[in-house]
């Protein structure tokens, strides 16, 4: 979507009825926790998974167990991978 700032550093994307935003920085080490994630909701969890797998990318669950979904107490099911720079992402099929 279009970014107001016009400065190169600021990227805009519409996420279903939200909005999100990146803002680049100069690069700083950083400590990579599942705790500090993002999170998106899917349709269709088992899809994503197969997509994941088809890209050799790897997954867990809450806990770190590889290729294993995770199932919230309210019945969300849940995993996590890393990113290409490192940060979190949760993925699950609370849609």
């Amino acid at each position: 979507m279009d970014e107001p700032f016009k400065d190169g550093l600021h990227r805009w994307f519409e996420l279903g009825s939200g909005t999100l935003h990146l803002i680049e920085e100069p690069w700083e080490e950083l400590v990579f926790r599942r705790s500090n994630h993002l999170c998106l909701s899917v349709g269709d969890l088992e899809a994503f998974i197969e997509k994941l797998n088809t890209e050799a990318i790897q997954f867990e669950d809450a806990r770190g167990n590889k290729n294993k979904i995770h199932i919230r107490p309210d019945g969300i099911r849940q995993i996590f991978f890393q990113d290409p720079s490192g940060y979190w992402v949760e993925v699950n099929d609370d849609y």
